[in-house]
């Protein structure tokens, strides 16, 4: 049986794991479908406390991997597939395999949230992107037209960053205004490579049959007017979905499934704690992620020594 077992190798769950490790608690912790998380599809991250020249953020989860290894963490590659957490110890089921575990500490992340159209799976990696600073300098964006959809400050970011590559970089948006931040509004806007499309969205991501991104098509939500803007790749940016269907009728979560802690990192289940994305739909910051995992690690250590008192 383990101590502490934790569900997610993202910066929250690796700051839990070293800090737990350093605790002598001996944590496993699965990596998911995503070992690593979000961050590891970033570039540069360049806001992350004690890089003053920024960091890859593959080689940031790297290294805080091997910082948590190095005080006893186990890493443990798999999914978890069910909880049975009407007992005690909980019973995790990892690909097939049972792990009966004393505490819990949820910290799975998030996703990001898709258009939901058949053409935008079928072309996922092939002009279909979520992320920007990962993709946009690839040799197949350079001097093309792109598209980027959504209206929030991720939207801005993503289209701006865009401008560096792109010929021109149309902005789809179902509102007739941005949701952003004024001032990266103001600043998208003024931009003279980003035009902005108003009160549409993407119906259609063209072409399934070349095997690659060639145009999208657009309809105009107060018109019913459809049409073709013809661009070498969609970048879709529209939020997060936290990863938390696993955890859903066990743990307290609002109407978007982020995971509700009831006091500091507890959850609703007593031994069962949570940190990071799956629970902040507010700032989603790697630093704060972290800081979030160390308070889940901290409270399920002081969980487990008041259990022996």
């Amino acid at each position: 049986m383990e101590k502490v077992v934790i569900i997610g190798t993202g910066c929250a769950g690796l700051t839990a794991a070293l800090y737990t490790a350093r605790a002598n608690l001996k944590p496993v912790v699965l990596t998911g479908c995503m070992p690593g998380g979000l961050l590891t599809t970033t570039s540069i991250v360049e806001n992350f406390p004690g890089f003053p020249e920024g960091i890859d953020g593959y080689e940031l989860m790297v290294r805080m991997q091997k910082q948590a290894e190095r005080f006893g963490a186990q890493i443990k590659f798999g999914c978890v597939e069910a909880i049975d957490a009407t007992r005690q110890p909980f019973v995790l089921t990892v690909d097939g395999e049972p792990i009966e575990a004393e505490t819990i500490i949820i910290a799975s992340g998030a996703g990001h949230r898709h258009l939901g159209l058949e053409s935008e799976h079928l072309l996922e990696k092939k002009g279909v992107t979520y992320c920007a600073t990962c993709d946009g300098a690839l040799p197949m964006f350079r001097n093309q037209p792109l598209v980027v959809v959504g209206g929030g400050d991720s939207a801005c970011e993503e289209a701006t960053y865009l401008t560096r590559f792109a010929s021109i970089v149309y902005l789809i948006h179902r509102r007739d205004s941005l949701r952003a931040s004024k001032v990266m509004a103001e600043r998208t806007l003024a931009h003279d490579k980003i035009k902005p499309i108003w009160d549409s969205a993407v119906t259609e991501v063209l072409d399934v049959k070349q095997d690659k991104v060639t145009a999208v098509r657009v309809k105009n939500l107060k018109t019913g007017t459809e049409s073709l803007i013809d661009c070498a790749g969609l970048f879709v940016a529209i939020g997060h979905l936290p990863n938390t269907q696993l955890f859903k009728g066990l743990i307290d979560m609002d109407e978007a499934g982020y995971i509700i802690p009831t006091r500091g990192a507890a959850t609703n289940v007593e031994g069962i704690f949570v940190a990071g994305d799956c629970a902040d739909a507010i700032y989603r910051q790697a630093v704060t992620a972290a800081g979030m995992g160390c308070a889940a690690a901290i409270e399920a250590e002081r969980y487990l020594a008041a259990r022996l008192e």
